[in-house]
């Protein structure tokens, strides 16, 4: 630089030098120069000079300014080197966590060769300091701070809250400063809200309805419909996987608990029931609205009814209501919420219980009653109608009547003596008595003499009088003899047994 300095010093009075040239006679000798020649050139000299020390002093600042950046840079190698050497350094990110409310979330962060810097847990979202070092910053009680083996910071939240959801950041005081963030995420089971979801409702039969349920929860649940106890859905009803569940045109099968149910995943799944209570006025279902009984009998009337609100039932004969007695026994049997079965039991019949009887219904929507009549049904009329085993026309007609030729079962036809034919016989009719004696009757005995008398094959005697075990008869049918013609029998058989012993 000096140099240089000079060299430009030596320029400036060369040119200072000859720019002032000193001026000759044009006799040749040498003269003063004039005043103001030498005021310029003086000038001149000096401002080449100041030219010159300026550009030296430019000169010296660019190498000064040059050194101190090739000074700074070998500072800022140096400072690199020591940040990558002995700097703290994270050891593993933090785990973001998943925590259902009201358990603990634990943060960790692992910082590796800290020295004496500091470690701090900041609240992202809100810019809150939770913890420096050991020391516990907020004022929330449910966080507390733990160095573990020297290198780890835990983080721990305990009754863990919705709000406490978002992100949280593990900080060291370095410079710059070095940080690192996890995500704590809260879960919520869900949660069925008094607002606005349906309470028991009442509505009347025919009528259009919606039930409604809103739930709470992280993640948001999703809502369905069923009906308690699994019975099925009735039809007319929409809806059964959302929200709000419809019905319309309401009726009484559609009554009873619905239940709403609420879910996300996230145990426990939450229900509420909400009854729905339909209003109808009574109806009567009469199965028999004719009864025949006989004297004596043990007799049960039965009436079936619908209402709701639940209904009065009773039972009316004359205008009276029945009441419990030695008599008579109403009773009444519940189905279900709305269906009733009515039973009025007559203990021993007597001629004044024969006649009109009435179940009634009542509720607050309306009235309503059905009729049963009780007959009377004569006791011989109903010794004719029952079974053969037990009446004495059943016993008629099992009478045995035993042949002398080989012995075989003769019975009369069923289709006119059998209890289903409704025949009550009298025993003064001679036409349908028969002999003991066991002859057949008097048409057979005309039909054998007709046809030569005892050259009638006993074989085809035999054929005719065979009835086989279920009474059907395998001959033909005939009337039943009468008195006279069974005596004329017993002299043609006298008389002829007689003629074959005198021969």
């Amino acid at each position: 630089m000096v140099h240089n300095c000079t060299e430009l010093h030596r320029a400036a009075h060369t040119v200072a030098f000859e720019g002032g040239g000193i001026e000759t006679t044009t006799t040749g000798r040498m003269g003063r120069p004039p005043l103001l020649r030498v005021l310029r050139m003086e000038f001149l000299q000096r401002s080449t000079i100041a030219l010159v020390i300026v550009a030296c002093v430019l000169n010296a600042s660019h190498i000064s300014a040059t050194a101190q950046g090739e000074q700074d840079d070998t500072v800022e190698e140096t400072n690199s080197y020591i940040l990558d050497k002995d700097l703290p350094k994270f050891g593993e990110p933090i785990q973001n966590l998943t925590v259902p409310v009201g358990r603990e979330a634990v943060l960790t962060c692992v910082i590796n060769n800290l020295q004496t810097y500091k470690v701090a847990w900041l609240r992202v979202d809100t810019q809150t300091i939770l913890t420096i070092q050991t020391h516990v910053i907020t004022k929330n009680h449910r966080m507390t701070i733990a160095h573990v083996e020297g290198r780890a910071w835990v983080l721990r939240i305990r009754d863990v809250k919705e709000s406490d959801k978002g992100w949280y950041m593990c900080q060291v005081n370095t410079d710059p400063m070095r940080n690192q963030i996890g995500y704590l995420n809260v879960v919520v089971p869900p949660n069925i809200l008094d607002y606005p979801t349906s309470t028991d409702m009442v509505v009347r039969e025919g009528s259009n309805v919606t039930l409604k349920c809103a739930a709470s929860g992280s993640p948001t649940p999703s809502i369905m419909w069923r009906r308690e106890g699994n019975e099925p859905v009735s039809a007319g009803a929409t809806s059964l996987n959302s929200s709000t569940f419809s019905i319309s045109r309401v009726n009484r099968l559609h009554m009873g608990a619905y239940l709403c149910i609420a879910s996300n995943g996230i145990p426990p799944s939450v229900s509420k029931r909400v009854m729905l209570i339909v209003h109808f006025p009574p109806m009567i279902w009469i199965q028999d609205q004719l009864v025949g009984a006989a004297l004596g009998q043990r007799l049960t009337l039965e009436c079936q009814s619908e209402a709701y609100p639940r209904s009065i039932n009773y039972w009316m004969k004359n205008d009276t209501i029945i009441t419990q007695g030695k008599h008579f026994e109403p009773s009444i049997k519940e189905i279900n919420n709305y269906k009733v079965v009515m039973k009025l039991t007559i203990k021993d019949i007597n001629i004044a219980d024969f006649g009109t009887y009435k179940c009634v219904v009542k509720n607050s929507l309306g009235e309503t009653d059905g009729s049963i009549k009780v007959y009377h049904i004569p006791s011989t009329t109903a010794m004719a109608t029952s079974p053969p085993a037990t009446t004495t026309v059943a016993t008629t007609t099992e009478a045995v009547f035993r042949k002398n030729y080989k012995n075989k079962i003769y019975r009369p036809p069923l289709d006119e003596f059998s209890a289903s034919s409704n025949k009550i016989i009298e025993s003064g009719d001679s036409s349908e008595a028969w002999n003991i004696d066991g002859t057949i009757e008097k048409d057979r005995d005309h039909r054998y003499r007709d046809k030569g008398g005892s050259s009638f094959s006993e074989d085809q005697r035999e054929k005719e009088a065979f009835v086989d075990t279920e009474g059907n008869s395998h001959g033909p049918q005939h009337a039943v003899p009468s008195r006279g013609a069974l005596l004329i029998c017993a002299l043609y058989t006298l008389f002829a047994g007689t003629i074959r012993s005198c021969r």
